[in-house]
């Protein structure tokens, strides 16, 4: 009888993850870094990042979490943006907690003179050499095998999609409201970025992609076109989201993945706050740096103060139309698409 049960019990959340005809996004609070939990309608998941090392598995635990809550029994694929310690670090603690399948990534680590990214980098390539994973490096234009959403790369390892994206390819007026900076020369300008479609909804994840990347992409032509959700890049620092990027794809919603001292840099948060025609912005954290000009509680999962390990959930249907559930508070705000 006990086996019957839980053979009903995994069943019972195999079919929950394949059961919904919506997009399922999990914005997992990994205190500053990332972790985010796709869940296609054919029951297929992708995560980006995996947080950081350490704190006794903190991350690797919340991911597996949130990765339950979707009724998933295993992650299918998961996206490594570039090789910091706070997107790769907490792959020797996942695969302990979750089976995964594929690991993708945009080549081998070029930032080899730090050690701390050198170290991380070698502690991914252990994980890979045990042979358990398929492994899949993607440069711009490829496509991710992934059911139920469309999933290309538009950076990786420094290059760029050289061509705009269907619908893209407009003159970029916001350019020149852009300030040129210096070429970055960590890990952060070789991120793996994405932009993923799901019916009439698009998403736009570029990791920590930098602001002179950023510029390179975008002008004077918008490659990537308008895009539904931003996720703000390299968790609201100032060395990305320049006005050339986040006003020209024009967001409806934005979520940014800070901590409460990592991330949400006041100019930032400025910035995004004021994309044209951006109805929100969401934060997994308040902002020390932001301070009066973080986005109003409501928005917040975490409010200054100890910290709770909320989480965002966003739902995406098929016509455009998207939900954004505040862990928190258990409160939902819907977004129609016009």
């Amino acid at each position: 009888m006990k086996r019957l049960l839980t053979f009903l019990l995994l069943f019972s959340a195999s079919m929950l993850a394949k059961s919904s005809n919506d997009l399922r996004v999990y914005f997992v609070d990994v205190e500053g870094g990332q972790a985010t939990l796709f869940v296609t309608p054919k029951g297929e998941s992708l995560l980006i990042d995996t947080g950081w090392p350490g704190n006794e598995g903190r991350d690797a635990d919340r991911i597996a979490a949130a990765a339950k809550s979707a009724g998933l029994s295993r992650i299918d694929y998961v996206l490594i943006t570039h090789f910091h310690d706070d997107h790769v670090g907490g792959v020797p603690n996942l695969v302990e907690k979750i089976p995964v399948g594929t690991f993708v990534d945009h080549g081998p680590n070029r930032e080899t003179t730090d050690e701390i990214t050198e170290n991380r980098y070698e502690a991914y390539q252990e994980v890979l050499a045990t042979g358990k994973y398929k492994h899949i490096t993607m440069k711009p234009g490829d496509k991710l095998p992934i059911k139920g959403i469309d999933v290309e790369a538009v950076s990786a390892d420094g290059a760029l999609i050289e061509k705009p994206l269907k619908g893209a390819g407009e003159a970029n007026t916001f350019c020149a409201a852009s300030e040129k900076r210096e070429a970055d020369k960590t890990e952060n300008l070789r991120s793996l970025g994405v932009v993923i479609t799901f019916g009439k909804a698009r998403l736009l994840d570029l990791g920590d992609l930098t602001w002179d990347k950023e510029m390179e992409m975008m002008c004077p032509t918008n490659r990537i076109g308008k895009i539904d959700v931003l996720i703000v890049s390299h968790h609201g620092w100032m060395q990305s989201s320049s006005p050339a990027l986040v006003d020209a794809v024009r967001p409806r919603i934005a979520i940014m993945d800070n901590g409460e001292k990592k991330g949400g840099s006041k100019p930032t948060v400025e910035t995004v706050a004021k994309i044209p025609g951006l109805e929100a912005l969401w934060q997994l954290h308040y902002s020390e740096d932001a301070g009066g000009d973080n986005a109003a509680e409501k928005f917040l999962a975490n409010v200054q103060g100890p910290d709770g390990g909320h989480g965002i959930e966003l739902t995406v249907d098929a016509k455009g139309n998207l939900v954004v559930k505040n862990d928190r508070t258990g409160e939902t705000v819907e977004y129609a698409k016009k």
